[in-house]
């Protein structure tokens, strides 16, 4: 699965929430307004090519919709952020983000549970 761009993954969040769309529906989702139709046309034609997106033609328009899950896609980039980051070591990523103070303690015992639960 290739890499996406910010603005192919912008997109991609548009596409996963409104489920199936045409580029006039997916403009007014974007934060960058100034996004040109043509534009944002090309970016999900890309995300076509690279496999993300496939279409259903109407004459000359054609209503996109995705092909990856939005969990497919959170894995492979998890995995990918894993490897590249934090040699490939889940407890090196938790570490880091309890350093940084983005996880609490109280998070961490609710993620203990899951694993817990998981485990039964």
């Amino acid at each position: 699965m290739e890499k996406l761009t910010n603005k192919e993954e912008e997109i991609m969040r548009v596409l996963w929430q409104l489920e199936k769309a045409f580029v006039k529906e997916v403009l007014p989702e974007l934060k960058d307004q100034k996004l040109h139709y043509n534009t944002v046309s090309t970016i999900i034609r890309n995300l076509e090519e690279k496999g993300y997106v496939s279409h259903k033609a109407y004459g000359k328009t054609h209503q996109y919709f995705p092909i990856i899950s939005k969990e497919k896609y959170r894995k492979q980039f998890m995995n990918m952020a894993t490897k590249r980051f934090f040699d490939n070591s889940f407890k090196n990523v938790v570490s880091y983000f309890a350093r940084e103070e983005k996880i609490s303690a109280e998070e961490l015992r609710e993620i203990l549970d899951i694993i817990e639960k998981e485990k039964k």
